[in-house]
């Protein structure tokens, strides 16, 4: 059976339970978190998020600069009015550089790109360079809390990054 399959079916459970069908699109608790995708990190068990609280925007290293657009439609449309980013531990955006990607996919795809994939080689200066990135974009309000923190895959703590 494929994942999909084993989705729809565990989806079948969840639905067949669902009770939360009238939350408001805005989030109850007005605020943001941009997180890695890396799948050993649950924002919602992490931080202790219902549906409806917040809105989680994730991405590969959790990168401010790929998450402005859902930013700004967060504050502008739907309210939220704080900003939470998570990195963790044994990232594997510390694996590589943007460079040997762009070049991994010229050999295996013969595709050539200049996007960048927002790698980093510092998880702590990653965190900072992502809130001087969200309190300095002119397209997100000014004198929002934003702050940083930096999940632990060993332990599930979170260590703020000031």
């Amino acid at each position: 059976m494929s994942v999909a399959n084993e989705f729809l079916q565990a989806n079948e459970r969840y639905a067949a339970q669902f009770t939360k069908g009238d939350l408001p699109m805005p989030p109850g608790r007005h605020v943001a978190v941009v997180a890695c995708m890396d799948a050993r990190l649950d924002p919602a068990r992490a931080l202790g998020l219902e549906e409806g609280d917040a809105h989680v925007i994730r991405n590969a290293g959790g990168r401010a600069d790929d998450a402005i657009r859902s930013l700004v439609i967060s504050q502008q449309l739907l309210g939220t009015r704080e900003i939470v980013v998570v990195h963790h531990t044994d990232c594997g955006m510390l694996t590589f550089t943007d460079e040997q990607l762009r070049q991994k996919l010229h050999d295996d795809l013969g595709a050539d790109t200049d996007i960048p994939f927002y790698s980093f080689s510092n998880v702590e200066q990653s965190v900072r360079d992502d809130l001087q990135t969200l309190r300095t974009s002119p397209l997100l309000l000014k004198d929002i809390p934003i702050r940083g923190f930096i999940y632990d895959v060993k332990s599930g703590r979170l260590h703020e990054v000031a």
